[in-house]
C-alpha cells in the first residue's frame, strides 16, 4: 500500500445524545477531537427496531393506500 494515499486513522471521542462519551477510531478530525452526534444509534428506532407512528399529514398516507389498494400494499 502507498503510505500517502490513505487518510490518517486515529482515536476520537464520540459524544452520544445522552452525554456519554466513547472512543472510536476514525478518519474524521484529528487525534482526540470530539464528535457530537445529533442522532444517537443507541436510542434511535432505526437501529433499535423500535416502533414509531407514521404521521398522516393531509391524508397523504390514506390517499396513497386508496390509490394502490389493489397492488397488495
Amino acid at each position: 500500500m502507498k503510505s500517502e494515499t490513505h487518510p490518517d486513522y486515529h482515536l476520537i471521542n464520540v459524544k452520544m445524545t445522552d452525554g456519554t462519551i466513547i472512543q472510536m477510531k476514525s478518519t474524521w478530525g484529528a487525534e482526540g477531537d470530539t464528535l457530537a452526534l445529533d442522532v444517537d444509534p443507541s436510542v434511535h428506532p432505526a437501529w433499535t427496531g423500535g416502533t414509531s407512528r407514521l404521521l398522516d399529514t393531509g391524508g397523504r398516507v390514506s390517499k396513497f393506500k386508496n390509490k394502490y389498494a389493489g397492488l397488495g400494499f
